[in-house]
């Protein structure tokens, strides 16, 4: 396991670049590194492909106008598995929950971070033959395969967040550029155009870890990109028996042509065959609450004990080789290391980027009685914030799915945290709303006996360990990678593409749970179960519903099924039942096809060649944020 270890990426290039203020502000690069000089030897292109990276580490960690960056969470937030809870303040992570907005520019954020990664990648692709590359053609492919990789990354991210935007492919920015594109037929082949660019132009070996990307990932994220784009916008509504071909763009490392399921399965099967990955032993290895520190504990027969991973063996716990961050199973990630600092401004060099934000996000609120974050009450989780707790729909769901297979999963207390019985002294704050008696337990900042305080970290604990600047270890010392693709994901793809089972059952195997026939609905639980809180559940739900769909669609009514779920609110357990603020979920989900509404600012700036979003009138009360407790 590599602790403290972020886009390597990040540091080293972060002072060469300025911060832009809108879309069109895009050029990276200071005034006295012009193209001309810039880059001049393959250190500036490292050095440029390490900024076009660290917009992962700004969208992943950091905190911008109460509420993080990462899409992921977003996306959690907007699925039937998390409320948007919190405190009473915490408005954006309801918002987004409720299909609202507070404000007319409340989602710009990640909307100008994104152009931001996209204008580093397209000056990456455009300057790197200013370097004089004679003998050492393989490390110039590799730095041009992972500019492509990481501009069809950030669009596809863009364009499932808000949908039709300018598609913008150079530094310089043509009138045509600047016209809203269609998501269906511009933005999606030029994703996949620069996924198979990538593909081939990346070496074809595990970038291990290294926060790289490689042709396995590049690989990968054409299969993600395809399904979404023909199962939500092509209406296939099982892939198993269904088709759409794409038509791509010519450019280097890729010839144009088509794509079609066949090249995607190829491309899947040959990570399974070539890729050298496979799943972890133990589903828990895969999170920080199976570190051996807290396993120790469990063990020692002093003070506190976690019995949940005590039968864990040793060899398997999150801290040990090819477990944990850099495991056998990760393909490509967001990383992270102890270099926060405190203020929380900076578009794109946030001063919190460094750390996994999203564990102190989704940390537990207790202290009803001013004891925030007590170890006793606690253990092993820390304090946080307590936005996007997991509904109740989630564990209900799941509960139900193990008595009608006589089973329990794993993944699900290796998911959740049930406040009730795994945390009985546990007491909500005053000001909680929306809980559900749930938390998140996959990305939860861990405790231990041997910490100095409440609310320090186990990281603190680690050989090598030195504080951040930040030097708040609730808030800074987060360093859990963030996964963004797995190779349970890759499997579970591969059976829902083809109709085998045979790559899902390896997948429930090892959550111990039946081996099943293939069937969309099996894949659909299996997809929810493996990765809940991952982020993934709501594009998945999308691309089964397919664009306007209505209220009966597969996400409409799994988001509706809130309603009148029992909440805590205030400090008060069951007090109130949940509602939507302004109308209905499926109402909501059906008016916006799940996309966010463009800020209104980027919009005055495009002076008409970019629209509002479908069900984001702002004078519509429907979308509006309303205070309800």
């Amino acid at each position: 396991m590599k602790k403290y270890i972020l886009s390597a990426l990040v540091v080293s290039s972060a002072a060469l670049f300025t911060s832009c203020n809108d879309m069109l502000d895009t050029d990276p690069r200071v005034t006295e590194m012009t193209a001309a000089t810039f880059p001049g030897k393959p250190a500036d292109v490292e050095a440029l492909n390490a900024a076009t990276y660290s917009i992962m580490n700004t969208l992943g960690g950091g905190d911008q106008s109460g509420i993080l960056n990462n899409p992921f969470y977003w996306w959690s937030l907007m699925s039937d598995d998390c409320y948007g809870s919190g405190g009473l303040q915490d408005n954006v992570a309801k918002s987004l929950h409720h299909f609202t907005t507070a404000s007319a520019n409340q989602y710009e954020q990640d909307f100008i971070l994104l152009y931001g990664g996209i204008s580093r990648a397209n000056n990456q692709i455009e300057t790197i033959d200013n370097v004089d590359w004679t003998g050492n053609t393989a490390q110039r492919n590799q730095l041009l395969g992972e500019g492509y990789f990481m501009r069809g990354l950030y669009y596809m991210w863009l364009s499932q967040l808000y949908g039709d935007v300018p598609l913008i492919t150079s530094t310089t920015i043509t009138d045509e550029m600047q016209q809203q594109a269609s998501a269906e037929e511009a933005i999606y082949p030029q994703i996949l155009s620069d996924f198979v660019s990538a593909k081939n132009l990346m070496k074809a070996e595990k970038a291990n870890g290294s926060g790289h990307a490689d042709k396995f990932a590049a690989e990968a994220f054409i299969a993600r990109a395809w399904m979404f784009w023909a199962g939500f916008y092509k209406k296939v509504g099982e892939l198993a028996t269904g088709d759409a071909t794409i038509q791509l763009v010519e450019q280097e490392g890729c010839n144009g042509g088509t794509l079609s399921k066949s090249d995607v399965v190829n491309g899947l099967k040959d990570i399974v065959s070539n890729g050298g990955y496979k799943l972890c032993e133990d589903y828990r290895s895969l999170w920080q609450y199976s570190n051996s520190l807290l396993w120790d504990e469990a063990h020692d027969g002093k003070g506190h004990a976690y019995a949940f991973i005590a039968d864990m063996d040793r060899k398997n716990c999150f801290d040990q080789p090819g477990m944990g961050n850099g495991n056998t199973e990760e393909i490509f990630q967001i990383q992270f290391m102890n270099a926060s600092k405190w203020a929380i401004g900076g578009t794109y060099n946030n001063p919190r980027m460094y750390s996994n934000y999203l564990s102190c996000f989704w940390g537990l609120r207790n202290g009803a009685t001013n004891d925030n974050g007590k170890r006793d009450k606690t253990y092993p989780f820390n304090q946080g914030w307590g936005q996007g707790t997991p509904s109740s729909n989630l564990w209900d769901d799941w509960t139900s799915a193990e008595a009608a297979g006589g089973y329990k999963d794993i993944r699900k207390l290796g998911s959740l945290i049930d406040l009730d019985h795994e945390l009985a002294s546990y007491t909500y704050e005053k000001d909680d709303c929306e809980e559900s008696g749930y938390a998140c337990k996959k990305y939860a900042d861990v405790n231990l006996d041997a910490c100095a305080a409440d609310n320090d970290s186990w990281w603190s604990q680690c050989p090598g360990y030195s504080s951040s600047s930040l030097d708040n270890k609730q808030q800074g010392d987060h360093f859990e990678d963030y996964y963004l693709m797995r190779y349970a994901d890759v499997l579970l793809m591969l059976t829902e593409l083809t109709g085998d089972a045979q790559y899902m059952n390896q997948v429930q195997k090892r959550a111990g749970v039946p081996q099943t026939a293939y069937s969309l609905k099996a894949v659909q639980d299996e997809r929810r179960w493996e990765f809940a809180l991952e982020g993934l559940r709501f594009n998945d739900m999308r691309r089964w519903s397919g664009i306007d769909s209505g209220e009966s669609s597969y996400a409409a009514k799994a988001l509706q099924a809130q309603n009148g779920k029992s909440i805590t609110v205030k400090g008060k357990r069951n007090a109130m039942n949940m509602a939507h603020m302004t109308c209905s979920w499926a109402k909501r989900y059906a008016a916006t096809n799940g996309f966010l509404p463009k800020p209104q600012a980027q919009i005055t700036l495009m002076n008409g060649k970019m629209e509002q979003n479908p069900g984001w009138n702002l004078a519509d009360p429907e979308t509006q944020y309303k205070v309800l407790y």
